[in-house]
C-alpha cells in the first residue's frame, strides 16, 4: 500500500476544490483527506494501491487544471490504511 501527499498551489480555495477532489475520490479505491492550508495552498494525502492513486491524482489534474499553477507531491509505504474512506479534513493553520 502507498500513500501519497500532494500540495496543490494556485487558485485551490475558495473554488469547490476540496469537494471536487472528494467527489473525485468517490469514483477510486482509495482513503484520505484533502485540506486546506493557511498558506494558500491545498494539501491531499491519500493512501492506496499505486496504480489506483497514479490514476486519481490524474483525475484531479485533469478536472481542476484551471485552477492548478503547481504541484509537488512526496510517495511513501504504507503497512495499514490510516483512513476508513475519504473526507474533507479541517483547516491546517501550519
Amino acid at each position: 500500500m502507498q500513500r501519497v501527499e500532494v500540495r496543490y498551489e494556485g487558485r485551490v480555495q475558495g473554488v469547490g476544490f476540496r469537494m471536487s477532489v472528494a467527489d473525485i475520490a468517490r469514483s477510486f479505491e482509495v482513503s484520505g483527506t484533502v485540506c486546506n492550508r493557511a498558506d494558500g495552498t491545498v494539501e491531499l494525502i491519500a493512501e492506496g494501491l499505486e496504480d489506483e492513486l497514479a490514476r486519481f491524482h490524474q483525475a484531479i489534474l485533469q478536472r481542476m487544471e484551471r485552477y492548478i499553477v503547481n504541484f509537488h507531491e512526496s510517495w511513501s509505504e504504507v503497512e495499514q490504511p490510516s483512513w476508513a474512506g475519504f473526507r474533507i479534513g479541517p483547516d491546517k493553520n501550519g
